[in-house]
């Protein structure tokens, strides 16, 4: 698998996962049903996208924010 995703975008994508999981289980912000749900659903996509270095919304769009991306 490629990578598409630069080293700054990738730690801006942890820093929002954990973001959101802190508002959904620390605070009651997005305690209602859908919103919590919503919540640890994006941060899950942000945390792996980050974690592997791939986005595949960035692939179909083209878009590469890393300088040595293969």
């Amino acid at each position: 698998m490629t990578t598409n995703m630069g080293k700054a975008d990738r730690i801006a994508r942890l820093a929002v996962a954990a973001a959101l999981l802190v508002l959904a289980f620390g605070t009651s912000v997005l305690a209602s049903g859908l919103l919590f749900w919503l919540a640890l659903a994006v941060a899950a996509v942000f945390a792996v996208t980050a974690l592997v270095g791939n986005c595949p919304l960035y692939a179909l769009v083209g878009l590469k924010t890393c300088r040595d991306c293969q």
